[in-house]
């Protein structure tokens, strides 16, 4: 599995990206009141897990932990996911995780 680019890559690589990805992502989207970001974090695992998004798995559990989620709660969401958005996607969601 190739790496997610961490921010410093991104700016090098696609500055515009890393601008918006900063500026509206995590400067508006993710500060806006009607969900936490602990919510937030479960909602994005849960679709990054159903799209199959293994790459950017690894950085989101990490801001999702940071955002007040639990490992047990986390894996908890990935075994509900099994459910939802199959288990090749829980189980690649969980191997991420035990990379953390």
């Amino acid at each position: 599995m190739t790496q997610s680019l961490d921010l410093e890559s991104l700016i090098r690589i696609a500055p515009k990206l890393a601008e918006l990805s900063q500026e509206v992502l995590f400067n508006d989207i993710w500060k806006r009141d009607a969900l936490s970001p602990r919510d937030r974090s479960l909602v994005t695992l849960g679709a990054l897990t159903a799209l199959g998004r293994a790459q950017q798995l690894p950085w989101h559990i990490d801001f999702a932990q940071r955002n007040g989620l639990t490992q047990t709660e986390i894996t908890e969401a990935f075994t509900h996911l099994a459910f939802y958005a199959g288990w090749p996607a829980a189980v690649s969601a969980l191997a991420c995780l035990d990379e953390e």
